[in-house]
């Protein structure tokens, strides 16, 4: 898709999904969409107000009915994309909706591309680029908190706060360039103290933004929590308990689990992807072997790990040396000391190392400790957020913010080394460019081709 034009096609595609349902949304876009799509209907449309809604017929080229239908007409630079715009609301029949876009088609429309009304909504000055990539979070948002985070950054996000600094940025690049003009007077129009203060507030900022990646990254995708232990531990119970289903088989019979089972939990918004493992012991056969390599390959992958033990069997020093083995991957781990209800041994006292390891005593046959556990898996989250929503989400702003902390601690180590005004406005200059790459003020083809091209077809 080429994206470095304002397109004067007018374009058309169905805005709703694919699934059986008793109404679709047929969207056209472009300069002459009002007029195109009067055409077809049997009231005129051109004159009407904008953000009003129509009641008629569509008729085919035929002149014969194909479909009484609502019609939405949004007047140039009032519409998501910027253009004249209408949606058509028609009834969901197949037959309708293919009938309907062949029509359009028929009478100079173009089917649009993936991501194509967003591009155009982006070019038209309707929303910086973090915002249209934000749309397509918010299509995918699957938990109360992606969706949050999803809408805190279409309506703007960190996009205002980041133009505030790049602002005040190139407010000392052209201040310090302008120091060059009057270089044999030996004057200074920038402050360095100030320029000190900025850099010191953008590197805070910048910081916070690339940590709390971690978080926004789980909480947009589930936050991968694998739960691991020794055979019998009750490992399955916890899963079925937390599920409140029979998910897993669960016996008395040590590596029953020999492979992973997986499911889906919501804790207060947030997803969390259960991965229920085989135990972790020597392996007596093949199969077992398998089993518990898959399990250690998931726990590495994991963002939170719930290491459940027998509290009746194991001592500390064995719980221990399971967490040694576990501890290298997960950004949480939780200790679960189960089946309390019939062991008359304490919960284990961990070693000062694992001070800041919850141990919960636990019955998952009861769901005594259930609660605790939700709890814990809460604040996770909420310790990660901390109290901004302002998190990034996205693979491509976290490689920007990383590269304009480095461009960052360059300057303040061309300051420190007193270089040349015009080496440092350089130096500036890069971190502008690279702040300006979030909102889309600075782009390539490709960049943008890839990033539309990834969304669905109809927005």
């Amino acid at each position: 898709m080429l994206v470095n034009y304002k397109s004067e096609d007018t374009i058309c595609a169905i805005a709703t999904g694919s699934a059986v349902a008793a109404i679709a949304v047929i969207r056209v876009s472009g300069k002459d969409a009002i007029a195109l799509v009067s055409s077809i209907f049997s009231k005129p449309l051109l004159d009407k107000p904008s953000h009003t809604v129509h009641f008629g017929v569509i008729r085919n080229e035929q002149g014969q009915p194909l479909d009484e239908v609502l019609v939405t007409v949004f007047q140039d630079g009032k519409s998501f994309t910027g253009e004249p715009a209408v949606e058509i609301a028609c009834h969901a029949s197949p037959y309708i909706k293919a009938s309907l876009l062949n029509l359009l088609v028929s009478k100079g429309c173009r089917m649009a591309d993936p991501g194509e009304f967003t591009m155009r909504a982006f070019f038209n000055g309707k929303m910086d680029l973090s915002q249209a990539e934000a749309i397509a979070d918010l299509i995918a948002s699957d938990s109360a908190k992606s969706h949050a985070l999803a809408m805190n950054q279409m309506r703007g996000g960190y996009s205002n706060e980041i133009l505030d600094l790049k602002q005040k940025l190139m407010d000392f690049a052209s201040l310090i360039e302008l120091e060059l003009d009057f270089s044999e007077e030996d004057v200074e129009f920038a402050s360095r103290e100030e320029l000190w203060q900025l850099l010191a507030l953008l590197k805070q900022k910048l910081r916070g933004l690339i940590a709390s990646f971690s978080i926004g990254s789980a909480i947009k995708n589930g936050v991968q929590t694998v739960i691991a232990g020794r055979p019998n531990a009750g490992k399955s119970t916890l899963l079925n308990v937390l599920l409140n289903e029979e998910r897993a088989i669960v016996s008395d019979i040590a590596g029953t689990t020999r492979d992973t089972i997986e499911a889906e939990l919501v804790v207060d918004g947030v997803v969390f992807r259960l991965i229920d493992t085989a135990g972790i012991r020597e392996a007596e056969d093949e199969i077992e072997r398998i089993g518990v390599s898959k399990t250690m390959h998931e726990v590495q992958k994991s963002t939170v790990l719930i290491y459940v033990y027998d509290a009746q069997a194991l001592r500390r020093e064995e719980v221990e040396m399971d967490l040694e083995s576990l501890a290298n991957g997960p950004s949480k781990i939780i200790v679960l000391a189960n089946k309390m209800d019939i062991t008359g041994n304490a919960v284990a006292n961990l070693s000062e190392k694992w001070n800041n390891t919850p141990v919960i005593p636990t019955t998952a046959k009861t769901g005594e400790g259930i609660s605790e556990l939700k709890e814990q898996l809460k604040s996770f989250v909420q310790d990660g957020m901390g109290e901004s929503d302002t998190i990034v989400v996205n693979a491509r702003h976290l490689n920007i913010f990383s590269e304009t902390l480095k461009d960052v601690e360059k300057i303040e180590e061309g300051l420190q080394q007193q270089i040349p005004g015009d080496l440092l406005a350089m130096d500036i200059r890069s971190a502008i460019r690279n702040l300006s790459a979030i909102t889309g003020e600075i782009s390539t083809d490709d960049l943008l081709g890839n990033i539309f091209a990834n969304f669905c077809i109809g927005k």
